[in-house]
């Protein structure tokens, strides 16, 4: 795809929309604020993402709890949107909140200026107690998706269904990616596909495109074999938002003359975003007691 030096965000669903329609596999860029966009464009990235765990920590300086607000995640994609040449996918979580919170979302985010969105049917914010990969029930999951699609104004604005297939049994997950199929998502996004077998009879049958998000599986590394299955986006991650938080304390830590730490960025990130303080919260306040 040409880089756009300059487009509207209707040219820039147009190009997405390319993409899925394309027989390719294309990697995302993290992009998270307006100059990571830029540069990702200028690098000749195809397609970026706005992660919302990435939102929270670069907003909120807070873990990946469901904390931050559709406002916060809407300014924050507004800006990456005011500058965008290259279209930008955003990570919009459960929608926060029923499918009428959905419908909100999709009306922010589409005047933000991006070019798709998901929306995945874990239990947001996750109930105390439970696992954080809890999901609501298909039909839950199927209105969600409905009320997306009801809210656009821009059609080619792409509504991805997103679900989490390391935690479903095949079945399961067959019956959710295929009615959300049927529900009109324009595509289907999965996390936790263990590899190539597993992917091939998820797709089975499939009609609109997938999206992975695979943290780098390397039982997933064939962008070939990904293609022919149908995938056309591929997320390994948000490695370099991770970076740049590394970057920041190693050159702040030389400028103060402090011996070298051997901290890496994933261990920073728990040490600066406290999420032992948020746990300790989560007992005291949510905890239910007989």
């Amino acid at each position: 795809m040409p880089i756009l030096q300059r487009a509207s965000h209707h040219e820039l669903r147009i190009a997405f929309r390319a993409l899925l329609a394309s027989e390719r596999c294309y990697h995302t860029a993290s992009v998270f604020d307006p100059l990571s966009a830029r540069i990702a464009a200028d690098l000749e990235f195809e397609v970026g993402i706005l992660g919302g765990s990435v939102a929270s920590l670069q907003v909120l300086g807070a873990p990946d709890f469901a904390l931050i607000t559709l406002s916060e995640f809407v300014e924050q994609a507004a800006r990456i949107g005011r500058v965008a040449r290259l279209p930008v996918i955003a990570d919009a979580d459960h929608g926060y909140g029923n499918a009428l919170n959905v419908m909100r979302t999709v009306v922010e985010l589409e005047r933000a200026g991006v070019a798709a969105l998901t929306i995945e049917d874990t239990l947001l914010p996750a109930q105390f107690g439970r696992k954080s990969t809890d999901l609501i029930s298909i039909e839950e999951g199927v209105g969600k998706i409905l009320a997306a699609l009801e809210a656009r104004i821009d059609p080619e604005l792409a509504i991805i269904a997103r679900s989490h297939a390391g935690v479903l049994e095949l079945e399961e997950l067959i019956r959710r990616t295929r009615a959300y199929q049927e529900a009109g998502a324009d595509a289907i996004c999965l996390v936790g596909v263990k590899d190539f077998e597993h992917l091939e009879q998820i797709a089975e049958g499939l009609r609109v495109p997938l999206m992975l998000v695979t943290y780098g599986n390397p039982l997933l590394r064939d962008d070939q074999r990904l293609a022919s299955l149908g995938v056309r986006i591929v997320v390994n991650g948000h490695a370099a938002f991770f970076a740049a938080i590394k970057a920041t304390y190693d050159c702040l830590r030389e400028q103060r003359g402090i011996q070298p730490c051997d901290l890496n960025a994933t261990e920073l990130t728990h040490k600066y975003t406290l999420p032992e303080d948020y746990i300790r919260w989560a007992r005291e306040f949510m905890e239910v007691r007989e």
